[in-house]
């Protein structure tokens, strides 16, 4: 069971880029430590510039973020990137040393750890996104699900608080969706899940949010949202083919 302390607290977060176009507007949201939230929405919703915020990638220009009552600033950046871990929609953007041990050290290393607490590090978080075997390969060498294994990897390297998973399944095959899915339901850490993939959010995620226009537009349990076709309907999501929410079944 999650605890009732906020791993994420979000309050009234705006954006715009320098040509004026607003993509956040007034968001509020909170996460419980534990939980396992889905972020939903249409295309250009916000959901990406939401989660550059989280860790300090855009700058804040109005509202406020706490991880674990960190407040996001400048003075904080540094600890709020190790708490709150993103693992992008393109694992390339996260891996680019010569071997995936390395690319899981790098993290640690930044950190100051010495040689043999980066060692533990790797073995832990390998052995954590069942990928101990890749340790010397190359990580282009490596197939997409395997890419997106070893881009966790290197996040959980540094011991977040949160996972922050930008479209986690997108491009993966049948086989590396599975695996994935299983790999997120077996890690015990607040995990945020950006996609598009509506069936993965019901069977990870207990809870759903819905964005659109830069704001929160509804926010409960998955199924309930997922069974509300107008809600979907009016938000640009939908469902797969023959797919019913309730015969599936919730998130546990």
């Amino acid at each position: 069971m999650h605890s009732t302390a906020n791993s994420l607290t979000v309050t009234d977060l705006s954006f715009a880029y320098p040509n004026g176009h607003e993509v956040l507007d007034g968001l509020s949201l909170s996460v419980h430590s534990g939980e396992r939230v889905a972020l939903l929405g249409p295309n250009g919703a916000g959901k990406t510039t939401f989660a550059l915020h989280l860790n300090g990638v855009l700058e804040l220009q109005r509202g406020s973020i706490n991880v674990n009552d960190i407040p996001l600033n400048e003075e904080n950046l540094g600890e709020i990137r190790r708490r709150v871990g993103m693992v992008f929609q393109n694992a390339d953007d996260q891996l680019f040393m010569p071997s995936v041990r390395e690319d899981v050290a790098f993290g640690p290393a930044n950190l100051g750890l010495d040689k043999a607490q980066q060692a533990e590090r790797v073995a832990e978080a390998l052995a954590a996104v069942d990928a101990s075997d890749f340790a010397e390969r190359t990580p282009h060498h490596l197939s997409g699900g395997e890419k997106r294994r070893v881009a966790i990897a290197t996040v959980l390297a540094m011991h977040p608080d949160l996972l922050v998973l930008d479209e986690p399944t997108s491009g993966l095959d049948p086989a590396g969706r599975r695996e994935l899915t299983n790999l997120l339901k077996s890690l015990p850490l607040t995990q945020l899940i950006i996609t598009h993939d509506l069936p993965l959010a019901l069977e990870l995620c207990p809870r759903s949010v819905i964005i659109s226009g830069g704001r929160v537009v509804a926010d409960g349990p998955t199924e309930e949202l997922l069974s509300d076709t107008q809600l979907l309907a009016q938000h640009r999501l939908e469902l797969p083919y023959g797919f019913s929410p309730v015969v599936a079944g919730p998130a546990t």
